[in-house]
């Protein structure tokens, strides 16, 4: 059955740009109401105020449990939670033994205990009022993981095997959790990243629409474009040398770490920054 969104209240972590500011306004122009948290303040209430239809912002560090209980406190006026839209994610690039170790630790604090504690923090009261949905924001890379991005990688499919877990433990509570995978992003996380041969970049209305029809309509596995989930599906059951010639092939093995990387100097200063600061 296709939901109707009108009244139902979202959350969206990482709301302030990109894939989440682009979700929240699609989803009030379906009806919905949409509660953004991200860690500036100032931009995500200007977020939500250009998006419009009730939305509201406040800071939200996915990674600390009093901020998410001051979030969720902060934005209790929008009503219940219906769904929770775990999206706030960071993705660093270059040689993993190169990594610094506060960036390798920010990578899996953001990406994969971040969402788990959002959904230990929102969950509960979706299941005392007998139901709500979570979808997870993941990447194809938790499936193909690339080089010179392993802590990405490596944390997106941790957040495809948590999913899959934590499915099976509410689904008999009315909880349904949803996994979007999607290929590269036009978005600043994936600033100068290479493409490769006969893959389009995504831009992120092509994502939000992916989110906004897995609300209305919910499903285990999202893939965005439908078209990697079969071609990672067909590569799984090749031999491992005649895949990585494939990769070779269309350029698949460098696509992080052919990024350049003068475009994505302000992006990775940001990350080094938020890593030191805890």
């Amino acid at each position: 059955m296709t939901t109707d969104l009108t009244g139902r209240v979202v959350v969206i972590t990482g709301g302030a740009r990109g894939i989440g500011l682009t979700t929240a306004r699609q989803l009030a122009d379906a009806g919905a109401r949409v509660v953004l948290g991200d860690l500036d303040l100032a931009q995500v209430t200007e977020a939500a105020d250009s998006v419009g239809g009730g939305a509201v912002g406040a800071r939200l560090d996915v990674t600390s449990r009093d901020s998410w209980a001051d979030f969720l406190a902060a934005t209790a006026e929008a009503g219940p939670i219906d769904v929770l839209v775990n999206n706030a994610g960071i993705m660093p690039l270059g040689r993993f033994l190169d990594e610094d170790d506060a960036i390798s630790r920010a990578v899996f604090d953001v990406n994969v205990l971040g969402y788990g504690l959002g959904m230990k923090m929102v969950v509960p009261a979706m299941i005392a009022r007998g139901g709500g949905q979570v979808v997870n924001v993941a990447s194809a890379v938790g499936r193909l993981p690339l080089a010179e991005g392993a802590s990405y990688s490596a944390s997106k499919a941790a957040v495809i095997a948590m999913s899959d877990a934590v499915r099976d433990e509410l689904a008999r509570d009315g909880i349904a959790v949803s996994v979007i995978l999607p290929t590269a992003v036009e978005t600043a996380l994936a600033a100068g990243v290479a493409h490769a041969k006969g893959v389009k970049h995504l831009a992120p209305e092509d994502v939000a629409k992916a989110i906004v029809g897995v609300i209305r309509r919910p499903r285990d596995e999202t893939w965005v474009p439908r078209s990697g989930g079969r071609m990672v599906a067909a590569s799984s059951l090749l031999p491992r040398g005649v895949r990585l010639g494939i990769q070779r092939l269309i350029s698949a093995d460098t696509v992080l770490s052919g990024a350049d990387s003068a475009a994505r100097t302000s992006y990775e200063r940001e990350l080094r920054e938020r890593a030191r600061q805890g």
